[in-house]
């Protein structure tokens, strides 16, 4: 099993296999750099990823879309529009180039939250159906008497990620109930149409039973929340990803500069209070790894100065870590000067 990533720090993996999954989707297997029998994760998790572009080494998250306990990680990658990481993955990325990978993380996972009931409800958009397809085959893999409704939302089946294998799953098994709903009107068996509460009812036996996980662009995450909340929906059963970006904090109009001591790069730098901590020390070429820019994978963990900024996330850091003055960069906000170390 590999379970070497220590002190935060990544592992290389080298690119054994790529393939097309829909014009602007790929998926890519990797393998460690030095064996391992089985990479050990939880359903639903995410990896940040390193790739070096230009030079320089560059971090995005990405959710795993393979099973734990295999000797290779499969990750499914969309371009982005303006995305320099995402592009170069599915445009150039050749197989046999290494990569760096942090220790898989993330909350939104089946295993801390497993369903009360044996049953789910799994509710995908676009490429947010990566986390809960593999949530979806660890059940389906280790026969664990789920009841699975998968409600999957997608422009066209050649735009639907997975669209052959959710098939076959369907196919295979008496309690996987997929139902596919597309945007385009097209001449397919599929539904078509938005989601919305009456769409919820209608294509879910026994939703109340459920736990309901859900992935998908932040409106549309926000949308189904809403509907599940005017179904009365208990929504402790209810859980969601969250690749959101932070927004910046609303601060006073202050222009006071800030001194940040950076020592183990010898570096002084100057900022605005309100400046976002992560973005600073970005702009002054430091190479820090920043990959959700969403306070969740915890890539941009550095140690500051008690009291010398504002943060809105502490989800991966442990009681010891925040005692000691440690934050997440990204979502981190400076009021006073700091030394910052990592």
């Amino acid at each position: 099993m590999l379970d070497k990533w220590q002190n935060h720090q990544p592992e290389t993996f080298v690119c054994i296999n790529k393939w097309q999954q829909t014009p602007d989707t790929i998926t890519i297997e990797l393998q460690p750099l030095v064996g391992a029998e089985s990479i050990d994760f939880k359903p639903g998790q995410f990896v940040s990823l390193g790739i070096r572009i230009d030079g320089k080494l560059l971090f995005r998250a990405y959710s795993i879309s393979s099973t734990p306990q295999q000797s290779t990680l499969e990750l499914t990658i969309k371009r982005v529009d303006g995305g320099k990481v995402s592009t170069y993955l599915v445009d150039t990325l050749a197989i046999g180039e290494k990569i760096q990978l942090l220790k898989p993380t993330g909350d939104f996972n089946c295993i801390d939250h497993p369903p009360e009931n044996q049953s789910v409800l799994l509710i995908s958009a676009g490429c947010g159906i990566t986390p809960v397809y593999s949530m979806a085959k660890y059940w389906l893999e280790h026969n664990a008497n789920i009841d699975i409704c998968f409600i999957h939302v997608a422009k066209s089946p050649s735009q639907t990620l997975f669209f052959e294998q959710l098939n076959q799953l369907d196919r295979d098994n008496s309690h996987f109930n997929l139902q596919l709903l597309l945007k385009d009107k097209v001449n397919t068996d599929c539904h078509q149409g938005r989601l919305d509460k009456t769409w919820l009812e209608q294509l879910t036996p026994n939703l109340h039973q459920r736990t309901v996980y859900l992935c998908g662009p932040e409106g549309f995450m926000e949308d189904v929340s809403q509907y599940l909340q005017q179904l009365e929906f208990n929504m402790a059963q209810f859980f969601q990803e969250s690749f959101t970006p932070i927004a910046a904090t609303e601060t006073e109009t202050l222009t006071t500069a800030l001194t940040l001591n950076v020592p183990a790069f010898g570096q002084t730098l100057t900022a605005n209070h309100g400046d976002n901590l992560a973005a600073a020390l970005e702009s002054a070429g430091l190479p820090l790894l920043v990959a959700c820019r969403s306070g969740v994978c915890g890539s941009c963990r550095c140690k500051v100065t008690p009291n010398s900024v504002n943060s809105s996330s502490s989800m991966t850091l442990t009681a010891a870590e925040i005692e000691q003055g440690y934050v997440l960069a990204c979502s981190s906000t400076l009021i006073d000067n700091t030394d910052v170390s990592f």
